[in-house]
């Protein structure tokens, strides 16, 4: 059942887009994305390592209480959205 960091990054990336610009998808809706069931918790440490590389090479930004955080140093709850460019 584990999944690699490249079909993560391809989901959260497939959220985002669906999404559409100035909204952001939960780490959550991710894992259950990639596995429908009761046992998706079992992806977010995977989850957010992707997000936090993703994060770094630019394709994202990381959200703690609606503002951009730093990707190697955020604790809680967290949301993923795409970086703007405005």
């Amino acid at each position: 059942m584990p999944s690699d960091a490249t079909t993560i990054e391809s989901t959260i990336m497939a959220l985002l887009s669906a999404a559409g610009p100035g909204r952001t998808v939960s780490p959550t809706e991710v894992a259950q994305a990639q596995h429908p069931g009761t046992d998706w918790h079992v992806l977010m440490p995977a989850v957010r390592r992707s997000a936090v590389q993703l994060a770094l090479a630019g394709h994202l930004v990381i959200y703690r209480k609606g503002k951009p955080v730093d990707p190697t140093d955020f604790r809680g709850v967290y949301r993923l959205g795409l970086p703007r460019h405005d």
